[in-house]
């Protein structure tokens, strides 16, 4: 065309100015900024930055900041576990910085089960989570206590002694054996002490509650399992971190007693009442003042003080965390203390795309150290006695014991004495995971643990009254245990057209052997000398050793389908030895299916709900904690006399039971996960019912067998239920720069025995004195249900006592029920009082459990206020037996100052009375308490220095709080604290504690 190449040369420049800018932006170009969290403005590392529909990415490193070749078509996305995730178009950025609010969705985070990982909104089992964002900031010493309240259906029954172990109950009491769950910890079943761990090192606990859970540990998932998991680096975030708190304990609360005057005037009344004569240096009681009060001296304000330091990071190959830890504690009753060393190495490497392999490693050691304090006996020493003699020893009660009593000085004998435990423990496995194949992987994992614990117990001779120690006495024990732990697994992932298939099978074989041996000497020539070769009489020496196996194989099915329909199907078969040839092995199967319901097209309308989902679930699990050898007849050596010699012998202990088997647990549960008004309000609600058949209980051996009828095998013929409701609610109410969220949780259980060994009640729960006051009854009662007498107030004079039942006959009325004494029920109105007239009289089991926390923030500025409690129980206060019994010369609480002593003065308190003719202090509902409680848990001030100050300080965060433990507790409950065992009886029990502390985090 004529003139074409003309205009080609006239526009072609023009062209190249319009098209080239496009050109220019549409190819690859850095684009960097950094990532920031919305809340308190501080980097976030490891957050994944992605181009959508195409490979590759980048992260953030330990500032925050990133960098991600991009054109100007792409859309970017960034994302990262528990935060909304972020996109936006490129278009012309050179530069983003990214700012990422929290989800809020407890359905989009991560959790740990069984062998693997999954999302919380794929779960289809029963599952309660704690991370370490809950519990990185409470002043306790361990983990038991950092998840108290903090899960729905687990109750956490702590003791203020240092280094004490909490006592955890999942889904309320299956049986009458070991009712403790399986602790899992980086993967390693193991019995290591909970608080062996220090808290500062948990990333997170996960426990498995129902059976569609926790059947993938089969035997051992009965009671629940609880999973921890240690923190570990992040890939491009080096981090250095220091964490210490320093705290003032102190007893929640004392027990008023008696002091010297009001004690002689009560004594006075109870000697006369049985017609016993006087103690002389009573004849004034005014003149004795306050005497010692024996509860002070033994109880302080102790402190306690905790450092840990770590250090985590990695490239993009290898990430690494490793922690110390020292734990410093003081307990409030003197000569108690407990320090704990913790080192922590955990280590991930993945030299190439097909192999990733590491390590977990906690090594600790701790020294627990008491000497013989005895709380109730504190309680019971006269206030009359001087602690020390004129010489500066000890004194004793001398004289006459129903004028002075027998209680040996309290003080002395928890100052002088020592009793020290010694732990050395490794905990730790290596594993390798192998890609085989695109979708599938083989991991190994090594474990073991080792436990070395040694018990030292000294007590110098003394010449104390009533009874003098005339020689030093020693004893000393070592313990060895050793477990291996050995897991093989594949695991086959694969997504198709909608459909998403988890597969894992496998086996884990794991082995222990437990050794112990000790000795003891008494009667050294001097006690520097403390060591067992320098004792010179009566020397002993003992030991022995035990051992189990178990081998397990294992399946999991996780199905979904467009993440709206979800199902999981688990096996596990186990062969444990403690079991014999007919009944080595168990399986141990469940199922459960979810349907994502909001996932529907039908719902999509419905905006103010999120997400709902609907989960039902049934499975079988087992216990196995039995014993190590109860087919079996273990043996014994016994000694003889025969024809005046001597001789030894092996005999059974006790009848074999070659047929014993595993207690196991049918639990089925339906639950509902819902999250509303853009993931504010987030709901999860379940049902359960738990029965536990096969519970093994002793059995009964007629003494002509030959065998004893005391140490008698287990059989298996108990049965136990459990069902309840739990509900758990999380809320985001106000958000923006003020800030309020709370969680909130409440559990309902009701637990009954169904039947036992052929219908016969088993008494437990000793008190001394040959007194059992708990029963395990076939008759639908709960487990540990109090069994005793019923009162009916205070008779009030003669023509009472002749017209009820008799109780105490007889003409002598030193040695016969009288007025003032207790009026107990006949209740099978035969016209006496009896042991035929007990009854259940009280429920040591909580029906509730409930817990409530508020987290408030403003600027850098954030405020925590934590309440829990349970309502539904009581209390059997075993201490007022003696304490409130003004029978024998012992101190009483001052509630006894209320006590009968004449017609018409109480109708509650008896009369004082020497040797207690009418047996009021008998097992009765007198002693029987409410052991509800609302306690505020704790209260935390928190402060987070401006990012400016710490940048000055080269920190990338500081934050300082102040907090008290156990800050008031409301109850009914008479006695130190309703916080006691889970059987409810309250007998020499160590206080909770109130603590105040202050700390700080630094993070660098």
């Amino acid at each position: 065309m004529p003139g074409s190449t003309h205009w080609r040369k006239q526009l072609t420049p023009l062209l190249c100015m319009l098209v080239f800018p496009a050109w220019a932006f549409s190819q690859s170009r850095p684009l960097k900024g950094k990532v920031t969290d919305r809340e308190n403005n501080t980097p976030l590392a490891g957050v994944s930055i992605q181009i959508k529909g195409k490979p590759g990415g980048a992260s953030s490193d330990a500032e925050g900041n990133y960098s991600i070749n991009v054109s100007s078509t792409d859309t970017i996305t960034a994302s990262f576990v528990g935060y909304i995730a972020f996109t936006t178009a490129v278009k012309d950025l050179l530069t983003l910085d990214i700012v990422l609010s929290p989800s809020g969705n407890t359905m989009a985070d991560v959790v740990v089960v069984g062998y693997g990982t999954q999302k919380k909104g794929d779960l289809t089992g029963s599952l309660s989570s704690v991370n370490s964002k809950d519990i990185k900031s409470l002043p306790v010493t361990n983990a038991g206590d950092a998840i108290q309240g903090r899960a729905a259906g687990v109750q956490i029954l702590s003791s203020g002694a240092p280094g004490s172990n909490a006592t955890i109950r999942v889904r309320g009491t299956g049986t009458i054996n070991n009712s403790d769950p399986l602790l899992v910890i980086d993967g390693v079943p193991t019995d290591v002490p909970l608080n062996t761990i220090s808290p500062d090192d948990i990333a997170s606990i996960e426990i498995l509650k129902d059976a569609s859970a926790s059947a993938i540990y089969g035997s051992r998932g009965a009671n629940g399992v609880v999973l921890i998991t240690t923190k570990r680096g992040v890939s491009g975030k080096s981090s250095l971190d220091f964490k210490s708190f320093y705290g003032v304990q102190k007893a929640t609360s004392m027990i008023d007693m008696l002091n010297a005057s009001q004690f002689a005037s009560m004594h006075n009344e109870m000697m006369s009442a049985n017609g016993q004569a006087q103690n002389p240096a009573f004849a004034n009681p005014p003149s004795l003042g306050a005497g010692t009060n024996w509860q002070d001296l033994l109880f302080r304000s102790a402190p306690m003080q905790n450092y840990s330091m770590s250090y985590s990071g990695g490239g993009p190959k290898s990430t690494y965390y490793a922690s110390g830890t020292v734990l410093d504690q003081q307990g409030i009753v003197i000569n108690t203390n407990y320090k704990r060393y913790t080192l922590q190495f955990n280590h991930d490497s993945r030299p190439f795309d097909w192999l990733r392999f590491g390590n977990n490693l906690t090594l600790s050691h701790d020294i627990k150290k008491n000497g013989s304090y005895d709380i109730r006996n504190t309680l019971a020493a006269l206030p009359t006695q001087a602690v020390f003699n004129p010489d500066g020893t000890y004194a004793g009660p001398v004289g006459q014991p129903s004028w002075v009593g027998d209680i040996a000085n309290p003080i002395g004998k928890a100052r002088l004495n020592s009793n020290t435990t010694a732990g050395y423990n490794v905990l730790g496995n290596v594993f390798a995971e192998l890609t085989l194949f695109r979708d599938l992987k083989f991991k190994t994992t090594g474990g073991i643990q080792a436990l070395f614990f040694d018990t030292r117990s000294w007590s110098p001779k003394y010449n104390w009254q009533p009874i003098p120690q005339p020689n030093s006495y020693l004893f000393q024990q070592y313990n060895k245990s050793i477990t291996w732990l050995w897991d093989n697994y594949f695991t086959y992932e694969r997504n198709f057209n909608g459909h998403r298939v988890t597969a894992l099978a496998g086996t884990s074989a794991q082995t222990n052997r437990y050794d112990f041996m000790n000795g003891s000497v008494q009667k050294f020539a001097s006690e520097a000398t403390q060591q067992l070769n320098n004792g010179t009489t009566l020397p002993t020496v003992g030991g022995s050793g035990n051992e189990w196996a178990l081998l397990s194989f294992i399946g999991r099915v996780n199905y979904a389908y467009k993440s709206k329909y979800l199902l999981t199907a688990t096996v596990r078969r186990d062969g444990s030895s403690r079991f014999g040839d007919e009944n080595k092995y168990g399986t141990f199967p469940s199922a459960s299916a979810a349907w994502r319901i909001s996932e529907e097209d039908f719902f999509k309308d419905i905006s103010f709900v999120n997400d709902l989902k609907l989960r039902v679930g049934y499975g079988i699990t087992g216990n196995q904690n039995i014993g190590n050898y109860s087919f079996a007849s273990v043996l014994q050596t016994v000694q003889y006399n025969f024809n005046g010699t001597p001789v030894n012998a092996i005999v059974p202990q006790a009848i074999p039971n070659p047929g014993v088997r595993w207690e196991k647990v049918e639990q089925a549960n339906i639950g509902v996960d819902a999250s509303f008004l853009n993931s504010r309000v987030n709901v999860t609600l379940d049902a359960y019912l738990k029965n536990t058949r096969d519970m093994l209980v002793p059995m009964s051996v007629p003494i002509s067998t030959g065998y004893s009828d005391i140490v008698v095998p287990s059989i298996n013929l108990g049965k136990v239920q459990n069902r309840g409701v739990e509900l758990a609610v999380n809320t985001k109410n106000i958000t923006g720069e003020f800030e309020w969220s709370t969680s909130f949780n409440v559990s309902y259980n009701q637990n009954k025995i169904l039947s036992l060994n052929d219908s016969v009640p088993l008494y437990t729960g000793s008190i001394g004195l040959n007194q059992n006051l708990s029963i395990q009854h076939p008759g639908g009662y709960p487990i540990n249900e109090f069994y005793g007498f019923v009162t009916a107030g205070i008779f009030q004079n003669q023509k009472e006592v002749n017209g009820w039942a008799v109780q105490v006959p007889g003409a002598d009325p030193y040695n016969r029920t009288s007025p003032g004494d207790i009026k107990f029920r006949d209740l099978n109105n035969d016209g006496k009082i009896d042991d035929n007239d007990r009854t259940f009289i009280g429920n040591p089991n909580p029906s509730f459990i409930f817990a409530m926390n508020n987290n408030f923030s403003y600027k850098g500025f954030d405020l925590s206020v934590f309440l829990q409690g349970i309502a539904g129980n009581d209390i059997y206060n075993a201490n007022r037996i003696w304490q409130e019994g003004m029978a024998v010369a012992q101190n009483q609480t001052t509630a006894v100052l209320d006590r009968w002593t004449g017609e018409g003065t109480s109708n509650k308190m008896p009369r004082a009375v020497f040797n207690d003719p009418n047996k009021n202090t008998r097992v009765s509902d007198r002693f029987v308490e409410d052991g509800s409680y609302l306690r505020i848990k704790n209260v935390t001030l928190g402060y987070t220095l401006p990012r400016f100050i710490v940048q000055k300080a080269k920190m990338s965060s500081a934050r300082v709080y102040i907090s008290c433990q156990n800050l008031v507790t409301f109850t009914k409950y008479t006695g130190f604290d309703p916080e006691v065992p889970s059987n409810g009886i309250d007998l020499n029990v160590y206080p909770v504690t109130r603590t105040i502390s202050a700390g700080i985090n630094i993070s660098f």
